[in-house]
């Protein structure tokens, strides 16, 4: 199987939609995405990643399923004591960083910046969601890995249209990295595309292969193709 990662176009988030240009930019995506052999498309709940997912639904003729768990993170505290910016995952891992840490750490989870921090909780529902979804597909969570129920003949195109911290949530979880190396090393632009393959036999340890990483050429070319016909 293999996953196409969409990040939404560029929102209004006060009304939870698009601007003009992430209108356009989601046609440009679901353009570019004619030729993956999409099956089946789904979205998060929430209306700007539902509203560039309409898109593709048009241009492929495929209905739009919902997946509530892909819903953007969102930050805090849990006990009312003050966060480093408010526990804004984004800049506390730049602050990490330059104090050092190690962003790889498998104990990320306890330090002061996240224990408290209601970004936790989301990425836990990320990762349980993804794992039912998976499940569902066919791939099941075995320790850090996967078993995959039946083996393909050919790899089954999904496209998941969500949002920049639920996409690396659920991105580093199927790859085994943590959530601030994630954020930190991989800032989705909007509509920018990430593949995930699969392993098509069947059996444990079938490890998942980055096939494109944060592709925007749609949006380049795009914007190129506009200057040039003005």
């Amino acid at each position: 199987m293999r996953i196409v990662f969409v990040r939404h176009g560029d929102p209004d988030y006060k009304n939870d939609c698009l601007t003009e240009i992430g209108r356009r930019q989601a046609e440009l995506v679901a353009e570019r995405l004619r030729g993956e052999g999409i099956e089946e498309i789904w979205a998060s709940t929430q209306g700007r990643a539902i509203e560039t997912a309409e898109a593709s639904s048009r241009v492929l003729g495929l209905p739009i399923q919902t997946l509530d768990s892909m819903r953007e993170v969102h930050w805090g505290s849990t006990d009312g004591e003050p966060l480093y910016a408010g526990g804004h995952p984004w800049e506390m891992v730049d602050e990490l960083a330059r104090q050092g840490y190690n962003l790889n750490s498998p104990d990320w989870r306890e330090h002061p910046f996240f224990r408290t921090n209601k970004v936790l909780s989301c990425v836990d529902t990320v990762e349980r969601g993804i794992d039912d979804w998976l499940a569902d597909h066919g791939y099941l969570r075995e320790g850090a890995y996967y078993r995959h129920a039946c083996e393909e003949t050919e790899h089954h195109t999904i496209a998941l249209f969500s949002h920049g911290g639920s996409s690396c949530a659920a991105m580093g979880h199927i790859l085994n990295l943590p959530f601030p190396f994630m954020i930190a090393a991989y800032h989705l632009e909007f509509t920018g595309i990430t593949i995930l393959r699969m392993d098509r036999k069947e059996g444990l340890g079938t490890l998942p292969c980055i096939e494109l990483a944060n592709d925007g050429r749609h949006i380049v070319e795009g914007r190129y193709h506009r200057l040039n016909n003005k």
